[in-house]
């Protein structure tokens, strides 16, 4: 370990080197197992969902093609990813268009309803636009903004994401939006949070919570009826 600390420390070693080395003293994490957590308790949390949308980008690479930048809206009450898209751009069009998704997603439009989604971002140009407050104020969404934090639930999910997606290389934009797409779809439907109660957003988006945990209970009734069963013969026999 001295003999690597020295090799560093004269400038030696190239990148891969020092790569290397580190990797060598398990000092680099694999991002196979750095699937961010989600934080158990929040000062204000949410009750329903569609109380609150979470949005921000995150950027992504498609080798000779240069940067993509994935825009994607996220339920914060059940962690439930509503839409996403992926473009060249980081503009005020691209956060429309995907809160449109979102909308048409859920709905809310065609049905009356008493409390439009309030909008959650950071301070970023495009959240801050004349274009996109205008947009907003037709939409009846109340927009929230604050400095970007890495305990908010649509960063971590970005870094999850991209901890996955970022292990392949991507040639075309099609095969990054298929990984992304992949990824949602693990993501929304069969990937469990603890902080959801080991459910899954799906789950807890479609309000199907008391019948999964049914299903649980009955189970695990079932699971111990025949561990009794299997003990009485093995102490018969």
């Amino acid at each position: 370990m001295q003999k690597a600390i020295s090799s560093l420390n004269r400038g030696v070693c190239g990148p891969r080197a020092v790569r290397r080395i580190l990797k060598g003293f398990d000092l680099v994490a694999s991002p196979v197992f750095m699937m961010v957590s989600a934080k158990d308790k929040y000062e204000k949390p949410t009750k329903r969902v569609n109380e609150l949308w979470q949005t921000d980008f995150t950027h992504l690479k498609v080798q000779g093609w240069g940067w993509y930048y994935l825009s994607t809206v996220l339920d914060d009450y059940s962690r439930y990813i509503l839409a996403w898209k992926l473009s060249k751009t980081m503009a005020t069009r691209d956060v429309q268009d995907t809160l449109e998704l979102a909308l048409a997603r859920t709905n809310l439009e065609r049905v009356k309803v008493r409390h439009y989604p309030r909008l959650l971002s950071d301070n970023g140009p495009c959240y801050v636009s004349h274009e996109l407050k205008r947009y907003l104020k037709r939409k009846h969404i109340e927009h929230i903004r604050g400095a970007p934090s890495p305990h908010r639930k649509i960063e971590r999910y970005h870094r999850s994401m991209k901890n996955v997606v970022k292990l392949q290389n991507y040639y075309y934009p099609w095969e990054l939006e298929q990984a992304i797409e992949g990824f949602v779809g693990y993501y929304n439907h069969s990937r469990y949070h603890e902080a959801l109660d080991n459910l899954t957003p799906e789950d807890v988006y479609i309000v199907r919570v008391e019948e999964v945990k049914s299903r649980r209970e009955l189970i695990k009734e079932k699971t111990l009826q025949k561990r009794r069963v299997e003990n009485l013969q093995t102490v018969c026999v």
